[in-house]
């Protein structure tokens, strides 16, 4: 009981703790701590988050292809920490669009920018075709806190159409998170969504306003979740999420998760756009000793 009370206070509030950020490093710390790294990406195809490190200071994201560690998986070149990209953008791939595929058409998304002010990065990055070609100019505001149990980041992200663009129908997408190696289903790693279904073959391809991975790490168990907010375009989004340790919120893609669904085409004219608020939240314990609901209803509840 006191374990949950103290979670339940700690969600409620953020401290008068220290979120500081390297412009040297793209490092972000807390209170003095490691927290995360943004990486530009320029060798990878896309900007990513890695590592993300939860309040004790275990790394919860895969280290490849980053880094070789013994014993890691080494699949999957384009899941890097956590990003967000999408796989047929007026027919480009920016999903599996690791530089050293040769699929094609492949796009880059390509960080302009990024400045840092009262505890949130801010990024302006443009997604290019394989010609170099604008079709979206991605703005990401990306606010980091946390308490002595949590940490969290939430994203508000604004894709503005530089032509007229179409989000055609797949799975592969969208924002998403490669989880070290303990979070996977054959490691006993749990995944839950916010209406009680658990193990991929649950959730995958379902609607849900979270979806919560959960696993031992290193002696302790830890929980990765991530909120879809009520305010999101088609909200309650649909889950790529596998049992090797990925999982991803997809708004775009629908009968590629449902058959019986219409195929999606969504168009997006050009100079209008879309604005999706996201959270993440990196926590003690497994979505119901993590709170997980109590969580989510207090992120719904805002703005």
């Amino acid at each position: 009981m006191r374990f949950s009370i103290v979670l339940c206070l700690a969600a409620c509030a953020c401290l008068s703790a220290q979120v500081r950020y390297s412009a040297d490093q793209h490092a972000v710390t807390f209170d003095g701590k490691p927290f995360a790294i943004f990486n530009y990406g320029a060798d990878a195809g896309k900007p990513f988050l890695a590592p993300l490190r939860s309040a004790s200071g275990k790394i919860v994201t895969r280290g490849f292809p980053m880094e070789n560690l013994p014993g890691e998986s080494r699949d999957h070149l384009h899941h890097r920490g956590l990003w967000f990209s999408y796989d047929d953008v007026n027919g480009v791939k920016f999903w599996e669009n690791d530089p050293s595929y040769t699929k094609s058409p492949m796009g880059r998304i390509v960080v302009r920018d990024s400045s840092w002010k009262d505890s949130t990065l801010a990024a302006t990055m443009d997604w290019r075709d394989q010609n170099a070609k604008v079709l979206l100019v991605e703005t990401r505001n990306m606010l980091f806190s946390g308490d002595a149990w949590l940490r969290t980041i939430d994203f508000q992200i604004t894709l503005t159409a530089a032509v007229d663009v179409t989000f055609g129908d797949t799975k592969e997408g969208a924002f998403a998170i490669r989880l070290a190696d303990a979070f996977t289903e054959r490691k006993g790693a749990k995944i839950v969504d916010a209406d009680g279904r658990t193990g991929m073959v649950q959730v995958w391809g379902k609607r849900s306003n979270w979806v919560d991975y959960s696993a031992e790490l290193d002696g302790e168990r830890l929980g990765v979740a991530v909120f879809d907010h009520p305010q999101s375009p088609r909200n309650p989004t649909y889950w790529h999420a596998r049992d090797y340790g990925l999982f991803a919120l997809n708004p775009f893609g629908r009968s590629a998760f449902d058959p019986q669904q219409e195929d999606s085409v969504w168009k997006l004219p050009a100079g209008q756009k879309l604005v999706f608020l996201w959270r993440v939240v990196i926590h003690p314990g497994d979505a119901q000793t993590g709170r997980l609901a109590d969580l989510y209803r207090q992120y719904a509840a805002k703005r």
